[in-house]
């Protein structure tokens, strides 16, 4: 998280408002729930996981072991039977 001078930021007007409530302090403004994005959205990597998760699905199904697949991506034959068995 970086921090900004309110001064370069704020109108002058919000800005003496803000004072009247804090001076020099660091004020967390939080995100708008409705503009939050979930785990994983901006860096891509939920759809990297998405997409490797369909790579097991389809592996397992051309008849792969869960023992070979979970050797194959680094992960335990229960992460595995969770990939293959998820709703």
């Amino acid at each position: 998280m970086k921090y900004i001078n309110a001064k370069t930021l704020l109108p002058d007007a919000l800005l003496r408002e803000l004072q009247s409530y804090m001076q020099g302090g660091y004020l967390y403004v939080p995100t708008d729930q409705s503009q939050q994005k979930r785990w994983g959205e901006v860096s891509g990597y939920r759809q990297e996981l998405q997409q490797r998760n369909r790579r097991i699905i389809e592996e397992f199904r051309n008849g792969t072991s869960m023992e070979e697949l979970a050797e194959k991506y680094f992960l335990s034959v229960h992460t595995i039977r969770k990939i293959i068995y998820q709703k």
